[in-house]
Protein backbone atom coordinates (compact mmCIF):
# COMPACT_ATOMS: atom_id res chain seq x y z
CA UNK A 1 0.00 0.00 0.00
CA UNK A 2 1.24 3.47 -0.89
CA UNK A 3 1.99 5.55 2.22
CA UNK A 4 0.49 8.97 2.74
CA UNK A 5 2.46 12.00 1.55
CA UNK A 6 1.05 14.07 4.41
CA UNK A 7 1.82 14.34 8.11
CA UNK A 8 1.28 11.57 10.63
CA UNK A 9 -0.03 12.27 14.11
CA UNK A 10 0.70 10.35 17.29
CA UNK A 11 -2.60 9.02 18.61
CA UNK A 12 -4.45 9.46 15.29
CA UNK A 13 -7.74 7.57 15.17
CA UNK A 14 -9.74 6.04 12.32
CA UNK A 15 -13.31 6.38 13.59
CA UNK A 16 -15.16 3.98 11.26
CA UNK A 17 -13.78 0.54 10.41
CA UNK A 18 -15.54 -2.77 9.72
CA UNK A 19 -13.97 -6.16 10.35
CA UNK A 20 -15.27 -9.28 8.57
CA UNK A 21 -14.16 -12.83 9.33
CA UNK A 22 -15.37 -15.72 7.17
CA UNK A 23 -15.98 -17.96 10.16
CA UNK A 24 -18.74 -15.72 11.53
CA UNK A 25 -22.12 -16.27 9.81
CA UNK A 26 -23.96 -13.45 8.07
CA UNK A 27 -27.67 -12.91 8.59
CA UNK A 28 -29.97 -14.24 5.82
CA UNK A 29 -30.54 -12.21 2.65
CA UNK A 30 -27.71 -9.72 3.15
CA UNK A 31 -27.39 -7.12 0.41
CA UNK A 32 -23.61 -7.56 0.16
CA UNK A 33 -21.38 -10.52 0.96
CA UNK A 34 -18.09 -9.11 2.27
CA UNK A 35 -14.66 -10.49 1.49
CA UNK A 36 -12.59 -11.78 4.38
CA UNK A 37 -11.29 -8.57 5.98
CA UNK A 38 -9.49 -9.32 9.26
CA UNK A 39 -7.65 -7.05 11.65
CA UNK A 40 -4.30 -8.03 10.11
CA UNK A 41 -5.41 -6.77 6.67
CA UNK A 42 -6.64 -3.49 8.15
CA UNK A 43 -3.32 -2.94 9.88
CA UNK A 44 -1.44 -3.61 6.65
CA UNK A 45 -3.67 -1.54 4.38
CA UNK A 46 -4.56 1.43 6.62
CA UNK A 47 -2.74 1.73 9.92
CA UNK A 48 0.80 1.07 8.71
CA UNK A 49 0.81 3.23 5.54
CA UNK A 50 -1.05 6.11 7.22
CA UNK A 51 0.44 5.98 10.69
CA UNK A 52 -2.97 5.49 12.32
CA UNK A 53 -2.68 4.20 15.88
CA UNK A 54 -6.31 3.92 17.04
CA UNK A 55 -9.55 2.64 15.53
CA UNK A 56 -13.28 2.51 16.14
CA UNK A 57 -14.69 -0.81 14.92
CA UNK A 58 -18.33 -0.47 13.83
CA UNK A 59 -20.53 -3.56 13.83
CA UNK A 60 -21.50 -4.47 10.23
CA UNK A 61 -25.22 -4.75 9.57
CA UNK A 62 -24.49 -8.06 7.85
CA UNK A 63 -23.87 -9.69 11.24
CA UNK A 64 -27.09 -8.35 12.75
CA UNK A 65 -27.09 -8.43 16.55
CA UNK A 66 -24.28 -11.02 16.65
CA UNK A 67 -21.39 -8.83 17.81
CA UNK A 68 -18.83 -11.63 18.16
CA UNK A 69 -16.66 -10.65 15.20
CA UNK A 70 -16.42 -7.04 16.34
CA UNK A 71 -15.69 -8.08 19.92
CA UNK A 72 -12.92 -10.37 18.76
CA UNK A 73 -11.44 -7.55 16.69
CA UNK A 74 -11.49 -5.27 19.73
CA UNK A 75 -9.65 -7.92 21.72
CA UNK A 76 -6.95 -8.04 19.04
CA UNK A 77 -6.59 -4.25 19.00
CA UNK A 78 -6.57 -3.96 22.80
CA UNK A 79 -6.69 -0.49 24.32
CA UNK A 80 -6.07 1.06 20.90
CA UNK A 81 -9.68 0.51 19.79
CA UNK A 82 -13.29 1.06 20.76
CA UNK A 83 -16.42 -0.49 19.26
CA UNK A 84 -19.95 0.36 18.18
CA UNK A 85 -22.42 -2.51 18.59
CA UNK A 86 -25.79 -3.48 17.17
CA UNK A 87 -28.18 -3.95 20.06
CA UNK A 88 -31.81 -5.04 20.14
CA UNK A 89 -34.08 -2.48 21.85
CA UNK A 90 -35.12 -5.06 24.44
CA UNK A 91 -31.59 -6.24 25.24
CA UNK A 92 -31.02 -6.40 29.02
CA UNK A 93 -28.73 -4.00 30.83
CA UNK A 94 -26.42 -6.93 31.52
CA UNK A 95 -25.75 -7.19 27.78
CA UNK A 96 -24.69 -3.54 27.64
CA UNK A 97 -22.35 -4.19 30.58
CA UNK A 98 -20.90 -7.26 28.84
CA UNK A 99 -20.33 -5.35 25.61
CA UNK A 100 -18.81 -2.42 27.51
CA UNK A 101 -16.28 -4.76 29.12
CA UNK A 102 -15.34 -5.88 25.59
CA UNK A 103 -14.65 -2.32 24.42
CA UNK A 104 -18.01 -1.25 23.01
CA UNK A 105 -19.08 2.34 23.60
CA UNK A 106 -22.25 2.83 21.56
CA UNK A 107 -25.03 1.46 19.38
CA UNK A 108 -25.30 1.74 15.63
CA UNK A 109 -28.47 3.02 13.94
CA UNK A 110 -28.20 2.42 10.21
CA UNK A 111 -31.31 3.94 8.66
CA UNK A 112 -30.42 3.04 5.05
CA UNK A 113 -31.25 -0.65 4.92
CA UNK A 114 -30.59 -1.25 8.62
CA UNK A 115 -32.33 -3.28 11.31
CA UNK A 116 -33.42 -0.71 13.91
CA UNK A 117 -36.36 1.70 13.61
CA UNK A 118 -36.72 5.41 14.22
CA UNK A 119 -39.44 4.57 16.74
CA UNK A 120 -36.92 2.74 18.94
CA UNK A 121 -34.39 5.58 18.94
CA UNK A 122 -35.68 7.74 21.86
CA UNK A 123 -35.84 4.78 24.23
CA UNK A 124 -32.42 3.53 23.15
CA UNK A 125 -30.94 7.02 23.52
CA UNK A 126 -32.18 7.18 27.11
CA UNK A 127 -30.44 3.87 27.83
CA UNK A 128 -27.28 5.14 26.12
CA UNK A 129 -27.28 8.23 28.33
CA UNK A 130 -27.52 6.03 31.44
CA UNK A 131 -24.63 3.86 30.20
CA UNK A 132 -22.53 6.85 29.08
CA UNK A 133 -22.64 5.40 25.56
CA UNK A 134 -23.43 7.05 22.23
CA UNK A 135 -25.69 6.57 19.23
CA UNK A 136 -23.88 6.18 15.89
CA UNK A 137 -26.37 7.21 13.21
CA UNK A 138 -26.31 6.89 9.45
CA UNK A 139 -29.16 8.34 7.40
CA UNK A 140 -29.79 10.09 4.11
CA UNK A 141 -28.86 13.67 4.95
CA UNK A 142 -31.61 14.96 2.69
CA UNK A 143 -34.11 13.76 5.32
CA UNK A 144 -32.40 15.64 8.16
CA UNK A 145 -35.14 18.30 8.49
CA UNK A 146 -37.66 15.51 9.24
CA UNK A 147 -35.58 14.32 12.19
CA UNK A 148 -33.92 17.53 13.37
CA UNK A 149 -36.12 18.13 16.39
CA UNK A 150 -35.71 14.56 17.64
CA UNK A 151 -31.93 14.50 17.14
CA UNK A 152 -31.37 17.84 18.83
CA UNK A 153 -33.15 16.57 21.94
CA UNK A 154 -31.46 13.18 22.35
CA UNK A 155 -30.06 12.87 25.89
CA UNK A 156 -26.92 10.98 24.82
CA UNK A 157 -23.98 11.73 22.57
CA UNK A 158 -24.70 11.36 18.85
CA UNK A 159 -22.20 10.60 16.08
CA UNK A 160 -23.23 11.06 12.43
CA UNK A 161 -21.63 9.15 9.57
CA UNK A 162 -20.01 10.18 6.29
CA UNK A 163 -20.41 13.98 6.11
CA UNK A 164 -24.12 13.54 6.79
CA UNK A 165 -24.38 11.12 3.83
CA UNK A 166 -26.43 13.20 1.40
CA UNK A 167 -27.30 10.57 -1.20
CA UNK A 168 -27.62 13.41 -3.69
CA UNK A 169 -24.96 15.96 -2.72
CA UNK A 170 -26.35 19.40 -1.92
CA UNK A 171 -24.91 22.89 -1.61
CA UNK A 172 -23.97 24.15 1.87
CA UNK A 173 -26.86 26.60 1.63
CA UNK A 174 -29.40 23.81 1.09
CA UNK A 175 -32.06 23.53 3.84
CA UNK A 176 -31.09 19.93 4.64
CA UNK A 177 -27.41 20.82 5.16
CA UNK A 178 -28.40 23.84 7.24
CA UNK A 179 -30.53 21.46 9.32
CA UNK A 180 -27.45 19.26 9.81
CA UNK A 181 -25.46 22.26 11.05
CA UNK A 182 -28.17 23.06 13.59
CA UNK A 183 -28.15 19.46 14.84
CA UNK A 184 -24.37 19.54 15.33
CA UNK A 185 -24.67 22.89 17.07
CA UNK A 186 -26.92 21.27 19.69
CA UNK A 187 -23.75 20.43 21.62
CA UNK A 188 -23.57 16.64 22.00
CA UNK A 189 -23.12 15.80 18.32
CA UNK A 190 -20.06 14.78 16.28
CA UNK A 191 -19.69 14.01 12.57
CA UNK A 192 -17.30 11.84 10.59
CA UNK A 193 -15.55 13.31 7.57
CA UNK A 194 -15.42 10.10 5.59
CA UNK A 195 -16.37 7.99 2.56
CA UNK A 196 -16.95 10.77 0.00
CA UNK A 197 -17.05 8.11 -2.73
CA UNK A 198 -20.34 6.76 -1.36
CA UNK A 199 -22.36 9.80 -2.45
CA UNK A 200 -20.22 11.95 -4.76
CA UNK A 201 -21.41 12.56 -8.30
CA UNK A 202 -18.25 14.42 -9.36
CA UNK A 203 -16.05 11.48 -8.38
CA UNK A 204 -12.37 10.88 -7.73
CA UNK A 205 -9.85 12.15 -7.09
CA UNK A 206 -11.24 15.24 -5.39
CA UNK A 207 -14.93 14.35 -4.88
CA UNK A 208 -15.51 18.07 -5.23
CA UNK A 209 -19.24 18.08 -4.42
CA UNK A 210 -18.86 16.17 -1.15
CA UNK A 211 -15.54 17.83 -0.35
CA UNK A 212 -17.31 21.18 -0.27
CA UNK A 213 -19.55 19.86 2.51
CA UNK A 214 -16.65 18.27 4.41
CA UNK A 215 -14.65 21.49 4.20
CA UNK A 216 -17.62 23.50 5.50
CA UNK A 217 -18.03 21.10 8.43
CA UNK A 218 -14.33 21.26 9.33
CA UNK A 219 -14.34 25.06 9.18
CA UNK A 220 -17.57 25.44 11.16
CA UNK A 221 -17.16 22.73 13.80
CA UNK A 222 -13.48 21.74 14.13
CA UNK A 223 -14.19 20.55 17.67
CA UNK A 224 -16.94 18.17 16.47
CA UNK A 225 -15.36 16.53 13.43
CA UNK A 226 -13.75 13.09 13.21
CA UNK A 227 -11.96 11.28 10.38
CA UNK A 228 -12.65 7.75 9.17
CA UNK A 229 -11.52 5.44 6.38
CA UNK A 230 -14.69 3.30 6.14
CA UNK A 231 -12.38 0.35 5.44
CA UNK A 232 -12.94 -2.15 3.80
CA UNK A 233 -15.34 0.10 1.87
CA UNK A 234 -18.48 -2.07 1.83
CA UNK A 235 -19.97 -2.63 -1.59
CA UNK A 236 -17.05 -1.05 -3.48
CA UNK A 237 -15.18 -3.01 -6.14
CA UNK A 238 -12.47 -2.02 -6.68
CA UNK A 239 -11.84 -0.61 -3.24
CA UNK A 240 -10.57 2.96 -2.94
CA UNK A 241 -6.95 3.35 -1.89
CA UNK A 242 -6.45 4.48 1.70
CA UNK A 243 -3.74 7.13 1.22
CA UNK A 244 -5.69 9.38 -1.20
CA UNK A 245 -8.72 9.30 1.12
CA UNK A 246 -6.55 10.28 4.10
CA UNK A 247 -4.84 12.96 2.07
CA UNK A 248 -8.22 14.55 1.28
CA UNK A 249 -8.49 15.54 4.93
CA UNK A 250 -5.57 17.90 4.42
CA UNK A 251 -7.60 19.82 1.83
CA UNK A 252 -10.71 19.81 4.02
CA UNK A 253 -8.98 21.00 7.20
CA UNK A 254 -6.76 23.96 6.42
CA UNK A 255 -4.87 24.37 9.68
CA UNK A 256 -2.54 22.14 11.64
CA UNK A 257 -4.62 22.70 14.77
CA UNK A 258 -7.84 21.57 13.06
CA UNK A 259 -6.21 18.44 11.62
CA UNK A 260 -4.86 17.47 15.02
CA UNK A 261 -8.26 17.98 16.61
CA UNK A 262 -9.98 15.82 14.00
CA UNK A 263 -7.43 13.01 14.04
CA UNK A 264 -6.37 12.95 17.70
CA UNK A 265 -8.06 15.21 20.23
CA UNK A 266 -11.72 14.85 19.28
CA UNK A 267 -11.78 11.04 19.07
CA UNK A 268 -9.69 10.71 22.24
CA UNK A 269 -12.23 12.74 24.20
CA UNK A 270 -15.29 11.14 22.58
CA UNK A 271 -14.26 7.47 22.78
CA UNK A 272 -12.22 7.66 25.97
CA UNK A 273 -8.72 6.93 24.72
CA UNK A 274 -5.98 7.62 27.24
CA UNK A 275 -3.58 10.48 26.50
Amino acid sequence: MEPTRNARYAGACDCHVHIYENRFPLIPNVAWVPPHSPVSAYREQVQQPLGIERAVVVQPTGYGFDNRCTLEALAQFGEAARGIALLAPDAPDAEIARLHAGGMRGVRYMMIGGVLSWESLPGMAARMADADWMINLQLDGRTMPEHEELLRKLPCRLVLDHNGKFLEPVAPSHPSFQSLLRVIDAGRVWIKLSAPYETSKSGAPGYDDVSLLARTLAETFPERCLWASNWPHPGRDPRPESAPLYDLLFSWAASEDTRRRILVDNPAALYGFKA
